[in-house]
């Protein structure tokens, strides 16, 4: 009889591990999330750097940034420094739009001014983002198209030399209706913000699929069995992403679901693994 598929990992198979700790927390602001926790690989450096984006569907009260805290062990012990941020989740103060969106660049851009104190190298910083965070990483990198007058828009935003989307929703328009109603469309209007006169279209400065072609490759890497982000969004946007002009791969991995993708021993981990190493291995990086 063929063997039957191994159960998908949950929460708390994660979860329950022993969890492990960064190598120190960094600060600069007064502001609950004006901070993020920094893991050193062994050397002097100078480090290649990965920006991480936790997930949580965009709400503080199902996650924070120490859930990524195995894959951000994980990626240490491949040679990384890995940049793990916090951000306002729509249901703390100040969450939503523009607090979320302000809170991810502000803490992506601090490395501009703190990699020198950690000897990072900023010609070779790539990011991951998980679920809710596959959509803040992908708009990180794509910060250079936010419409002229935008409240997000910065002039000068942390160059990327690619991001992986781990099982994201980084299309939001199209994520709302396929992923669970709890994660984005209870809370889609205090996500992306009102529309008024001045903004007619809360998703133009919201949604990285608005804002293709980013000019930065990424890869989506999505599992075969995950309900709460299908492959088809991958599929979908990376299609979209082609069209436009951008440098873009989904890759599906078989047997897995919405955990293992952070999960430092699994499949799922190797490929992103793999992709990220992908993008600084040439002299401008690139998606194969």
């Amino acid at each position: 009889m063929p063997e039957s598929p191994a159960a998908l990992m949950t929460w708390p198979d994660l979860t329950g591990r022993p969890r492990p700790e960064p190598s120190m927390a960094v600060r600069w602001g007064d502001g609950p999330a004006d901070t993020a926790d920094l893991w050193l690989p062994e050397g002097g450096g100078p480090h290649p750097v990965v920006v991480m984006v936790h997930g949580g569907c965009w709400q503080k009260s199902i996650a924070d940034r120490t859930l990524m805290n195995w894959m951000a062990e994980g990626l240490r012990q491949e040679g990384w420094a890995v940049w793990n941020i916090e951000y306002r989740g729509v249901d703390e103060p100040g969450g939503g739009y523009p607090g979320t969106f302000l809170d991810a660049g502000a803490a992506a851009d601090e490395l501009l001014t703190r990699a020198s104190d950690f000897n990072l190298d900023l010609s070779r910083v790539t990011g991951i983002g998980h679920s809710a965070g596959g959509h803040l990483i992908l708009w990180l990198a794509a910060r250079s198209r936010l419409p002229e007058g935008s409240a997000l828009a910065v002039p000068d935003p942390l160059p990327f030399r690619g991001v992986v989307v781990s099982g994201g929703l980084a299309d939001l328009e199209a994520s709302r209706p396929v992923t669970l109603a709890s994660c984005l469309d209870a809370i889609y209007d205090q996500l992306t913000g009102s529309v008024s006169a001045q903004r007619p279209d809360p998703l133009a400065d919201t949604s990285p699929a608005r804002l293709l072609p980013i000019g930065v490759p990424f890869v989506s890497v999505h599992g075969r069995e995950d309900r709460i982000a299908p492959p088809a969004l991958a599929e979908a946007l990376t299609e979209k992403a082609l069209t436009a002009g951008d440098a873009a791969v989904t890759i599906i991995v078989e047997s897995t679901g919405h955990v293992e993708l952070v999960a430092p021993d699994t499949e799922a981990f190797r490929r992103q693994a793999e992709a990220l190493s992908g993008f600084i291995a040439g002299p401008s990086g690139g998606a194969d």
